[in-house]
């Protein structure tokens, strides 16, 4: 299978060329790299010119291209026209030696698969299920990890997730890549990470990612997941494994985080449920209102007092908004 790989990158030449030395040492290469490079300076391409990869092509991108969705979309219309599949890497990704193997061999498995996302294997401890019951526990497919504080206040207030992991509930608020063990089976989805994500070439002949999430773009892996599974089948392999390692620049400041929390949720909750009904309503906004609340504690239980309160402030600032200026659903 010819496919392509496209790594989005904004000012992380280090973390980049630790990605690319991982993509150099992989038992299935890629045909094409496309580097697509938002920085505002030129270390990047002077770190790829001193360390050469086969098959690897640089574009730098000026004001009106970037951003992580409009990077995205402007890497697709740069990939060969033999490609059969494109990857997405987020750029502070290190590869298991046989991530790519995996990750398409799905494809010959599931042949009706329109996109198949990898499994990062390094955030969350997980242990086979002995047989007990503990509430602090999560247990699914006989694995079993630390059940976060979030999700079991919001179970005593009668608000936790109603579906598996990467579906979403009928309120939203759903559980992530994350909660799915590394059992090494392939699970049906419906949304998956971007960062770690692959997807069939003829998907894009009318299908684009959506430039309302600009800049860092939190959720648009989401939304483009959740349009993609009305015309067809998500998985995620948990064989292709990879570590994330969340390089802190390039991030918004949380205020703004906080903000697009708010209303990039409310966005992808109403692309899966466009008219919900008073109660998927009650059940959103009871949810926000409840991590908000803890949120608050951050503020005098971590050493960072001023990230978790202007957190806060785009959290209120963006559900406030949404009474007056709705996001518009693109089609």
């Amino acid at each position: 299978m010819k496919f392509s790989l496209i790594i989005c990158t904004y000012m992380r030449p280090k973390a980049l060329l630790n990605l690319l030395n991982s993509v150099n040492k992989q038992t299935l290469y890629p045909n094409e790299i496309l580097i697509i490079d938002g920085s505002t300076n030129s270390e990047t391409e002077q770190n790829l010119k001193q360390h050469p990869f086969k098959n690897l092509v640089y574009h730098k991108v000026d004001d009106e291209h970037r951003g992580l969705t409009k990077q995205r979309n402007y890497g697709i219309s740069k990939v060969h026209q033999n490609s059969e599949a494109i990857c997405f890497l987020d750029d502070d990704t290190v590869l298991n030696v046989n991530y790519f193997k995996q990750l398409l061999s799905t494809y010959d498995q599931y042949p009706n698969a329109l996109g198949v996302g990898g499994y990062i294997s390094n955030e969350v401890h997980w242990q086979k299920a002995d047989g007990s019951i503990n509430s602090k526990r999560f247990y699914y497919d006989g694995w079993m990890r630390n059940e976060p504080l979030r999700f079991r206040i919001r179970h005593w207030f009668g608000l936790g997730p109603d579906t598996p992991p990467c579906v979403l509930p009928s309120f939203s608020h759903g559980r992530s890549v994350g909660f799915l063990p590394p059992s090494g089976k392939i699970y049906p989805v419906e949304h998956f990470m971007g960062g770690v994500s692959s997807y069939k070439m003829s998907v894009f002949k009318d299908l684009r990612f959506s430039t309302y999430f600009e800049g860092y773009g939190l959720y648009e892996d989401v939304d483009f997941c959740l349009r993609l599974t009305k015309r067809g089948l998500l998985y995620i392999n948990t064989a292709a494994q990879l570590a994330h390692y969340h390089e802190p620049f390039g991030r918004p400041n949380k205020y703004k985080y906080g903000k697009m929390v708010i209303r990039n949720g409310w966005y992808v909750w109403r692309v899966k449920y466009p008219k919900p009904n008073l109660k998927m309503k009650l059940k959103w906004y009871s949810v926000h209102l409840l991590l908000i609340s803890m949120r608050l504690l951050n503020i005098f239980t971590t050493n960072r007092p001023k990230e978790a309160f202007n957190d806060i402030i785009g959290r209120l600032v963006g559900c406030w908004s949404l009474l007056y200026n709705k996001p518009l659903i693109e089609d």
